[in-house]
C-alpha cells in the first residue's frame, strides 16, 4: 500500500497513515467540552489536526514525539489544511523508518559537505584556515553540523538546514564583498560558517525538532563561542585580536539585545553578517510559509504568527491577470460612480506659536523680595 504523506493530503481526502506527533495540547471548547490540538509531521511537511471525541481516554494512549497511526478526514479551514481525527493509536518505534518523518534539505548533504571543504580550502588567512580545518577534523562534531536544522520553527527547519544556511551566507558574502573596499573576507566567511555552530548542541533532532537542556539554559550563541574557543586553542599562534573579532561576530549576529544578542555589531564585518543572516533567514522562512499552502486557492497566505502578517503569494512571474480586487478574499469591487463623495478637508486652524517673554516677571517688580536694608516686614 502506498504511504500517505502530509504533502499528499488534499481537501476532503480520507486520511489514513502514520505520522510523528510534533505538538499535543489539550484545550476547552466554549461549551466546556475538552478537545485536543495536534500537529502531525513527516518528511514532507506538517499539518494541524483536531481530536474532538474521547479525549480523556485517548490522551493516555500517546504523547508528543510519539509515532501514531491516524484515521480521519482532511478539510481546509481558514486557508489551512487540517485533519479531523476519528481514530488514533501509538505505533512502536521499531515499526517505523525515522527517515520518513524528518524533513531534509532539498540540497544533497554530501554535495554541501564538499562545498564546505572547498570554501575552507580557498581561505587565505592561515590562522582562520587552521581553525576551520580543526573543525573539519572533528568528525563527530561535523556529522552534527551537517545534520542539524538551523532552527525549530523560523527558518531552514529541516535536517541539513544549518549547513545550507551557512553556505548560503558564504555565497552572499562573496557577492557583496567586491562592492566595498577593505572588507576582511576570510573573517566574514569563517564568521558565517561558525555563527550558528552552537545549534549542534542547542537543538535535538532525533525526533521532532526541539531544544536540549543546554539549549534552554545557555543558547546557541554561548555554546558556539565555547566551541570556537576550544578549537582556537588547537591552532598554534592564533592572534588574540583575530580571536576577539571572530567571537564578537558570534556574539553580535542577532543584532539587537531584544533579539537575544549579547552584544550589538561593532565592526563592519559583524554588521554585514547580522544583516545577511537576517535576510537569508527571513527569505527562507517566508518562502517555506508560502510553500505550505499549496492546498489553498487564496492569493494570500494564512497569518504568519512569528512575522505577524499575511503574505501575498503572487510575484508577477506566473503571468496571472491582475484580479478585479487585490485585497483579501471576500472583498467586493464598488463602481466608482457609487462611491460617496470625498469628505471635505477643512483646514485646521494654526495655533499661535508661544513666544517666551519675561512679561510675568514684571508682576514681581513691586515686590520687595530682597529687602532694601531696612527691617520692614
Amino acid at each position: 500500500m502506498t504511504r500517505q504523506y502530509v504533502a499528499d493530503i488534499k481537501d476532503r481526502d480520507p486520511v489514513k497513515g502514520v505520522f510523528l506527533v510534533k505538538e499535543k495540547i489539550m484545550a476547552m471548547a466554549k461549551n466546556g467540552k475538552p478537545y485536543m490540538n495536534l500537529r502531525f509531521m513527516d518528511k514532507s511537511g506538517e499539518v494541524d489536526a483536531k481530536l474532538w471525541d474521547n479525549t480523556d481516554v485517548l490522551d493516555k494512549l500517546f504523547d508528543k514525539n510519539d509515532f501514531v497511526r491516524v484515521r480521519g478526514k482532511a478539510s481546509v479551514y481558514m486557508n489551512k489544511m487540517q485533519v479531523v481525527v476519528a481514530e488514533i493509536n501509538r505505533v512502536p518505534d521499531e515499526e517505523v523508518n525515522l527517515a520518513d518523518f524528518l524533513p531534509e534539505s532539498p540540497r544533497s548533504i554530501g554535495e554541501m559537505r564538499q562545498e564546505l571543504r572547498d570554501v575552507v580550502g580557498a581561505l587565505a588567512n592561515s590562522h582562520l584556515k587552521g581553525l576551520m580545518e580543526a573543525f573539519l577534523a572533528d568528525e563527530p562534531l561535523m556529522d552534527q553540523y551537517c545534520k542539524a536544522p538551523a532552527a525549530k520553527g523560523m527558518h531552514h527547519v529541516y535536517l541539513g538546514g544549518l549547513l545550507e544556511h551557512s553556505l548560503a551566507l558564504v555565497r552572499l558574502i562573496r557577492a557583496i564583498v567586491p562592492l566595498y573596499e577593505g572588507i576582511n573576507e576570510d573573517l566574514l566567511v569563517v564568521g558565517a560558517l561558525l555563527h550558528d555552530v552552537g545549534k549542534i548542541q542547542e537543538m535535538s533532532y532525533e525526533r521532532a525538532f526541539d531544544y536540549t537542556d543546554a539549549g534552554k539554559l545557555l543558547g546557541h550563541i554561548t555554546i558556539g563561542v565555547e566551541l570556537v574557543e576550544d578549537k582556537i586553542r588547537q591552532v598554534d599562534g592564533f592572534p588574540r585580536e583575530l580571536s576577539l573579532l571572530l567571537k564578537h561576530m558570534l556574539l553580535s549576529h542577532h543584532g539587537q539585545y531584544e533579539f537575544g544578542s549579547p552584544k550589538r555589531p561593532k565592526t563592519v564585518e559583524a554588521t554585514i553578517l547580522n544583516y545577511l543572516d537576517d535576510m537569508d533567514s527571513k527569505i527562507n522562512g517566508i518562502r517555506t510559509h508560502i510553500a505550505k499552502e499549496t492546498a489553498s486557492s487564496s492569493r494570500w497566505t494564512a497569518h504568519h504568527r512569528l512575522y505577524d502578517r499575511y503574505f501575498f503569494k503572487v510575484n508577477g512571474l506566473d503571468g496571472e491577470e491582475e484580479p478585479v480586487c487585490a485585497r483579501e478574499e471576500g472583498c467586493q469591487e464598488v463602481p466608482l460612480e457609487e462611491l460617496p463623495p470625498p469628505a471635505v478637508q477643512r483646514p485646521v486652524p494654526r495655533r499661535e506659536k508661544q513666544v517666551f517673554s519675561n512679561q510675568p516677571l514684571r508682576k514681581l517688580e513691586n515686590l520687595n523680595l530682597f529687602g532694601n536694608g531696612s527691617n520692614e516686614e
